[in-house]
């Protein structure tokens, strides 16, 4: 079977953060890393070559393929910043609708900056995320 691609390395958070070109979205990728931490009490790790994860979870597949992932995390791209969810269907639309500006796929929020969006119905997301997937794949 196939390895993960994205998984838990001993990159540095702070030289990767640094690393990036705008001012703006470092600003903001420490803004996130200080709320991600405080709704996770997890300590930022690097997960492949660009993304932030806090804490992890096992999961498997019905197909048998099966890895690990951060509970939370976040990634401070070029084009936008991408948070990473995983929630049900109908809990998306009562979330989303006054979250401000973003767009979304089925597990990604994209934001060119946080200032655009109301950050406590991002921890909302984040936190409902979490418990998600915890519910999903408990922990042993």
């Amino acid at each position: 079977m196939a390895k993960n691609k994205t998984a838990e390395t001993e990159g540095s958070v702070i030289d990767f953060i640094n690393a990036v070109d705008s001012e703006a979205k470092r600003n903001d990728a420490f803004e996130l890393i200080r709320i991600m931490k405080s709704i996770t009490g997890f300590e930022p790790k690097m997960w492949g070559p660009s993304i932030i994860g806090f804490g992890s979870y096992h999961y498997k597949y019905a197909t048998g393929h099966e890895g690990d992932a951060p509970l939370a995390a976040f990634s401070p791209r070029k084009a936008a910043t991408t948070i990473y969810f995983y929630l049900p269907e109908e809990k998306r639309d009562e979330l989303f609708v006054n979250l401000g500006k973003y767009k979304v796929s089925k597990a990604c929020i994209y934001i060119k900056k946080l200032a655009d969006i109301d950050i406590e119905i991002l921890k909302k997301i984040i936190l409902l995320s979490i418990e998600y997937t915890q519910n999903l794949y408990p922990q042993k």
